[in-house]
C-alpha cells in the first residue's frame, strides 16, 4: 500500500486514487453517460433535472454546474471522465487545460510546446507559497 500523502504537496496535483475513486463513482457515470446522444440531449434541456438522476453531493452537482473543472477532480472525478463534459460543451481537452491552470488556450499550447512548466519553483506547494 502506498503513501499517497506523499503527492499532496506537489502544486496541481490532485491524485486520483481508490479513495477519490470511491467518492467520484456517480459524477464519473455522469460524465460517462454523456457519451449517448439522448442524454447530451436531455442534459442539455434541463442539467439540474438530469444531474437530480444521479446519487451525487451537492457539492458535485455544483462543481459540474459552475465547470468547475478542478473542483470536479477535487471531489472525485476523473481527467478522462470529465472531458466527457467538456466535449459535450464544445469544448477540447486542451481548452479545459488551459482553464484549469488559468491560462488562455494559445498561453497553454504554447507552455506545452516549450516544454511544460518547469520543476524549479513547482515542486512544492511551500515553494509556490515563497513566489506568491
Amino acid at each position: 500500500m502506498s503513501d499517497d500523502t506523499a503527492f499532496d504537496d506537489i502544486p496541481g496535483t490532485i491524485l486520483f486514487n481508490a479513495e477519490r475513486s470511491r467518492q467520484g463513482y456517480h459524477l464519473n457515470m455522469f460524465c460517462m453517460s454523456l457519451m449517448k446522444d439522448e442524454n447530451r440531449r436531455a442534459f442539455r434541456a434541463d442539467e439540474r433535472a438530469y444531474l437530480a438522476t444521479f446519487p451525487m453531493t451537492a457539492e458535485q452537482r455544483d462543481a459540474i454546474l459552475q465547470r468547475d473543472w478542478n473542483r470536479m477532480l477535487e471531489l472525485g472525478g476523473n481527467i478522462y471522465y470529465t472531458a466527457k463534459l467538456a466535449a459535450c460543451d464544445g469544448l477540447s481537452f486542451q481548452q479545459i487545460a488551459a482553464l484549469m491552470t488559468g491560462s488562455t488556450q494559445d498561453e497553454y499550447a504554447r507552455m506545452m510546446l516549450g516544454g511544460g512548466r518547469p520543476p524549479e519553483g513547482n515542486r512544492s506547494k511551500a515553494e509556490w507559497e515563497h513566489h506568491g
